[in-house]
């Protein structure tokens, strides 16, 4: 049988394995904690399973390497995006001790990423990465506790959104490879990285669909969407550029949105935030987002009455609370409806007067 002694404030384990004494700290002064170290201890070696000593020398950055191992193998989160969270986390955590981590420790770094003018958004995916890599911990047996960590109150979504005029105002003033990217963006709501990583082969003219493989989406799912009448011209015009530009290449150039000419002629396009900048700045816009294409996307299928499930596999939403959340109405919305109660609007009659006439 194990037993539980202090020393000092610290609770200490005394366990048998093999009939030999281990003596192990909890790394913890409450006495609830300590009884399940202990419980685990022993409930370990009933089992065959293997002890880790010393539980309380693991470091946070072991965790966290832990966790992106676990990623990397099982494919349950892109690397790229997991790596984004990853970093802050263990410029600051590296090297202090899992059994470290506690309320003050966690306000200090809310602290530091908010002088950072990090947005209180960000701060809780990083915070919920940091409890997934103790929650695996004490999958491993690597650690027994996990770190209470509270939420920050986060700000309201944006609501910025592009009517027709203002999409099709803003196209006009980009070159004419991005003027198809815009145009996928605003009708599908993809986000930018899945789009300007599109290749030629994920475009079928013939059949008149354009594809995200499975793996490289946000939410690892692939996606098929059939095209516009106006995506298929603009769609074909590009593909003839790039295959214009690959023959006087003399290579292969397997990416939709390449560089036509510079210094970068030949090499994939990833963003083109200088040249989108430049556009909103003409037509008095700036500060719009490309994400903001994600929320249009959304609204117009609501508008439409694109039933919400097709809607979501259109753009790639894996779960209808965070679907809900780009579904914004806007004001003319709003004004419609009421038109529509009062007999206002184009195309309806007011109930008086149906009745009236019958």
């Amino acid at each position: 049988m194990g037993m539980l002694y202090k020393r000092g404030n610290v609770f200490w384990v005394k366990f048998y394995v093999d009939g030999q004494p281990v003596r192990e700290s909890t790394g913890t002064a409450k006495e609830s904690e300590a009884k399940r170290f202990l419980k685990d201890r022993e409930g370990r070696v009933a089992t065959g399973q293997p002890i880790i000593p010393k539980a309380d020398r693991v470091r946070v950055d072991e965790l966290l390497d832990d966790l992106r191992a676990h990623y990397a193998t099982t494919g349950q989160r892109q690397l790229r995006e997991a790596d984004t969270r990853l970093v802050p986390l263990k410029s600051f955590f590296t090297g202090i001790r899992a059994v470290a981590v506690k309320g003050a420790m966690l306000t200090e770094y809310i602290h530091r990423r908010q002088a950072a003018t990090v947005a209180n958004g960000t701060i809780n995916r990083e915070l919920s990465m940091l409890g997934t890599a103790f929650r695996l911990g004490v999958e491993n047996g690597k650690v027994f506790r996990l770190p209470i960590i509270h939420q920050l109150k986060e700000a309201n979504p944006r609501q910025g959104f592009f009517e027709e005029g203002q999409f099709l105002a803003v196209r006009k003033h980009l070159p004419v490879d991005l003027q198809v990217a815009v145009t996928i963006m605003y009708t599908y709501g993809w986000r930018l990285g899945e789009v300007m990583a599109l290749q030629l082969s994920q475009v079928d003219l013939k059949a008149g669909t354009l594809r995200l493989e499975p793996g490289t989406t946000k939410n690892t799912e692939g996606r098929v969407v059939y095209l516009t009448p106006e995506l298929t011209t603009l769609l074909s015009a590009q593909i003839s550029r790039v295959k214009l530009l690959s023959r006087q290449m003399g290579r292969v150039l397997p990416d939709l949105f390449t560089h036509l000419s510079g210094c970068y002629q030949g090499t994939p396009r990833r963003d083109f935030r200088k040249a989108w900048g430049k556009a909103l700045k003409a037509v008095g816009l700036a500060g719009w987002l490309l994400h903001d294409f994600r929320r249009t996307a959304v609204r117009n299928m609501e508008r439409t009455g694109v039933p919400r499930s097709i809607a979501m596999k259109m753009t790639g939403h894996k779960t209808e609370s965070v679907y809900r959340r780009y579904a914004i109405v806007c004001e003319q919305d709003l004004k419609e409806a009421m038109q529509r109660l009062t007999g206002t609007f184009t195309g309806t009659a007011h109930a008086s007067a149906v009745a009236s006439q019958s």
